[in-house]
């Protein structure tokens, strides 16, 4: 029987049945449904409105009801409409009419609100704890290859050389936003819904400060019609989780290209790689592959949450039962990729000799060498011009700057001296560039010292 069947005098169809049921997938928030409805009951005995035997005796049943679904004794395959009426028709079945007695003062609106919030919160701290993980893992590896000298790149060529842990770094910090961003979402969303009622409130005098406080939130929500209607902290998650996804996903475009039989940079581990049904020799980054092509699965939710709510009139409409599926995929496939990329990129092996030799070449030290005429007094627009003309010589000569005599410097400017070798030698490059976020290696250890007191900060 349906909990809401008293108006109706014939069966809903089967088809809409079907249709309109949530609990294949608003099952998994059961416990955040059970944990509600005890804050619920526990306010209303609280008010006087359920005696405190009442109370007990329904507080009973819920927990009997969590631990049989917990244990499998108690199966969610059933004809319920959702979470929230399985819940209610099983206790009612276990203790009676005091069971009927569960729903006062609410609404399956502020219910689905508060189990929405509740699960979502829990996704938001655990995506985040994550992140945290994951900036941990970067920070060791950045600590590891403060040496490990690699070229930079612009429009994928060579242009500057680089470390490995300033590379590394740059995305630490990408990760560093998305903690951020997860905690300014737990912030704005960490009120509670419970106690709007359908839209407008109740007439029972319900205490929804004490039943936000039993339940862990800041407070009670300001305005009813909103707390039934809005999902903007869904769309805030599903917002940081597509940026989260999108830096994973550079970062394994990178994995990928450094995997190549062109570049070597990384050897990834046998744990995170697959080979070929075909092809003995093939070791192939797959899960770098999948963690890019999931990326696309959760900017989908995120688009189709935003479509559905984008014109739905106040206050509570059925098409927010569209909020669910998506994000529940979203989150699990969010989670899943963060924890995959950080076993993938702490079991890497970096090729330090093939990324060193890689950054020798590609006249990166070419900027180097133009400051260098430009402290020799020529304007610097000058000094561009004269290196690129030794660029045009080492291409005809096919060589690297550093290979090139000093004749062959001083064919094209005067000014050159024995001291440009040491002014363009790969370390130079590096270990001059000292301002803050450069590559240096007094502006690596700041960095590192940076992001390290950043996470002991972080909860």
């Amino acid at each position: 029987m349906k909990l809401w069947g008293g108006r109706f005098t014939k069966e809903t169809d089967e088809l809409v049945n079907r249709f309109n049921a949530s609990l294949p997938f608003d099952q998994r928030f059961y416990h955040q449904d059970i944990r509600g409805s005890i804050a619920h009951v526990t306010m209303l005995a609280k008010q006087g409105i359920l005696t405190d035997s009442e109370r007990d005796e329904i507080i009973a049943g819920l927990r009997g009801i969590e631990a049989d679904i917990d244990s499998g004794k108690l199966s969610l395959n059933s004809d319920a409409e959702d979470i929230h009426s399985f819940v209610e028709s099983n206790l009612i079945d276990r203790i009676g009419d005091v069971g009927k007695k569960l729903h006062t003062g609410r609404s399956r609106n502020d219910q689905v609100a508060l189990d929405m919030r509740l699960y979502a919160r829990d996704e938001v701290l655990q995506t985040r704890s994550l992140v945290k993980h994951l900036m941990e893992t970067l920070l060791s590896l950045m600590e590891q290859n403060t040496e490990t000298y690699m070229p930079g790149f612009t429009h994928l060529q060579k242009a500057q050389p680089v470390t490995l842990a300033h590379h590394i770094g740059a995305y630490l910090e990408m990760f560093r936003r998305d903690y951020g961003r997860l905690s300014d979402i737990y912030e704005r969303m960490n009120y509670c819904p419970l106690g709007a009622g359908a839209l407008a409130g109740t007439t029972y005098p319900l205490d929804r400060a004490y039943t936000a406080s039993l339940l862990d939130f800041y407070g009670p929500t300001v305005n009813s019609m909103d707390s039934v209607s809005d999902r903007d902290y869904l769309i805030e998650y599903l917002s940081a989780g597509a940026t989260i996804m999108m830096h994973l996903s550079r970062f394994c475009e990178e994995i990928i290209l450094w995997n190549s039989n062109e570049y070597r940079f990384v050897e990834l581990d046998d744990a995170y790689s697959t080979g070929s049904s075909i092809m003995p020799q093939k070791k192939n980054p797959d899960i770098a592959e999948l963690i890019r092509g999931k990326t696309g699965r959760v900017y989908g939710a995120l688009t189709s949450l935003l479509t559905t709510m984008k014109g739905i009139p106040l206050a509570y409409n059925k098409d927010m039962q569209e909020d669910k599926e998506l994000t529940f995929d979203a989150i699990d496939t969010i989670k899943g990729c963060i924890s995959l990329f950080d076993g993938m990129i702490a079991t890497t092996t970096f090729r330090k000799d093939v990324m060193k030799k890689s950054a020798t070449g590609g006249f990166t030290n070419a900027t180097d060498a133009a400051d260098y005429l430009v402290k020799k007094g020529v304007p610097f627009r000058d000094a561009h011009g004269i290196i690129g003309q030794l660029v045009l010589l080492c291409i005809e000569k096919n060589c690297a700057m550093d290979d090139l005599s000093l004749a062959d410097y001083q064919s094209i400017c005067p000014v050159f001296e024995q001291d440009i070798y040491e002014a363009i030698s790969l370390e130079t490059c590096v270990e001059r560039r000292n301002t803050t976020g450069a590559p240096g290696p007094k502006a690596i250890r700041e960095a590192i010292e940076y992001e390290r007191q950043f996470l002991r900060n972080c909860k």
